[in-house]
């Protein structure tokens, strides 16, 4: 039981997405954590007391005037017996509210009371999401400490389409237990470098090609990394995904970028994880205007390949690991053997991209990783933050086999 001993406070707000709050709530119980709700008055209105009360056994707060316990001052007491906070979902005004040391009510005074790690897990329409003020204060939180997971993109509640689901229970509790685990220190003292997401290569100044890659994977990898002891470099093209502050994260567009920032750090490096999707063509020459439709009855790209960049690596390989990524749709070992050979890789994870439920933007992964030697090891289908773990775990094999 993972949680066993954990007390968990599960601040809950005013959002369509505070039904999936309850789920949450009975899986943590089920992780053996001890939980405690504390909802804003606004939360009630969409999901009752009544159901957290029942699922964890204790009193719901809702409000600084609620009864006291005897000889304690509630906010406090809570903050000093929480070993994590999670707020689920998590408002753009209560984002607000903390970003700028409002405590207003009894979930923001608890939070500003609070030592333990503070997790938040976003939901709201799109264009909330992307407006600058809560863009900035995201930016705020995660400098100062605080925990970000970040929302899915799919259909929302107003019937739009875009960013901003609230993350799966399932993920958030993955997310609390890989955070409240002891650290390991399996990889302490050693420098890693991670790629993850896609890139975007340009056709005219306004279009691109770019592919489905949200760069859950290798985020993943970075922050199980981090915690296992590893100084991390985070290379990273275009997402809406937010690491720690304590890895080093270089945002580049291209594939050419991509390549260029991790060779210029690989001889330093252990290990290389290329868990990124760069695009393996680029136009030959891209237009330095925006093309126009008019007068034009199809439109001719002339493309050339993209460097290779665990290729490239490989090449001046000496004593690091080098671990490849196949994301394919048919034929996946394959695939996969001829990439691991063709990267000088020491072993290829492989996964089924077609498939909805483990593809690109999916929170989950079902991969098979296969070594230099044909060992063939295929995974269950796990978080990606688990299977990150998995990863990482045969990389520390590997690391004590040298």
């Amino acid at each position: 039981m993972p949680l066993t001993g954990k007390t968990i406070i599960l601040g809950v707000t005013g959002g369509i997405a505070a039904y999936k709050s309850a789920d949450l709530c009975s899986r943590l119980i089920k992780a053996n954590a001890n939980v405690h709700v504390v909802m804003t008055v606004n939360a009630t209105r969409f999901v009752g007391t009544a159901t957290f009360q029942a699922l964890t056994g204790h009193q719901v707060i809702t409000s600084l005037w609620d009864e006291p316990r005897e000889f304690e001052i509630t906010h406090i007491s809570l903050s000093d017996k929480a070993d994590a906070f999670i707020i689920a979902p998590a408002t753009a005004n209560i984002i607000g509210k903390i970003a700028n040391g409002i405590a207003d009510d009894m979930l923001t005074t608890t939070i500003m009371a609070a030592t333990a790690p503070v997790i938040m897990a976003p939901a709201m329409n799109t264009k909330m999401w992307n407006n600058p003020i809560v863009q900035q204060n995201i930016s705020k939180i995660t400098s100062l400490g605080y925990k970000l997971i970040p929302p899915q993109t799919g259909r929302l509640a107003c019937g739009s389409v875009g960013t901003g689901k609230m993350a799966e229970p399932e993920e958030i509790l993955d997310y609390v237990k890989n955070l409240l685990q002891p650290v390991s220190h399996d990889l302490d003292g050693l420098r890693l470098i991670v790629t993850a997401g896609p890139t975007i290569e340009p056709i005219d100044p306004v279009r691109f090609i770019m592919n489905h890659s949200s760069g859950k994977m290798g985020y993943a990898i970075a922050e199980a990394a981090l915690k296992s002891g590893a100084a991390v470099t985070l290379v990273s093209g275009p997402t809406s995904l937010v690491c720690s502050p304590e890895i080093e994260l270089v945002l580049v567009k291209t594939a050419s970028e991509m390549c260029d920032a991790v060779l210029a750090r690989f001889d330093k490096a252990d290990v290389l994880i290329g868990a990124a999707a760069p695009a393996d063509f680029t136009p030959v020459e891209p237009a330095d205007k925006k093309i126009k439709k008019s007068g034009n009855s199809g439109l001719t790209l002339h493309l050339k390949q993209t460097p290779d960049i665990l290729v490239e690596a490989g090449k001046r390989k000496k004593s690091q690991i080098i671990i490849a990524f196949a994301a394919e749709t048919n034929d996946l070992e394959h695939h996969a053997v001829e990439k691991l050979h063709r990267k000088n890789a020491d072993f290829i994870v492989a996964n089924d991209v077609s498939r909805s439920d483990i593809g690109f933007a999916s929170d989950m992964n079902e991969v098979t990783i296969i070594d230099k030697n044909g060992i063939i090891d295929k995974l269950p289908k796990l978080s990606k933050l688990e299977t990150a773990d998995r990863i990482l775990d045969k990389v520390y094999q590997m690391l004590r086999k040298s």
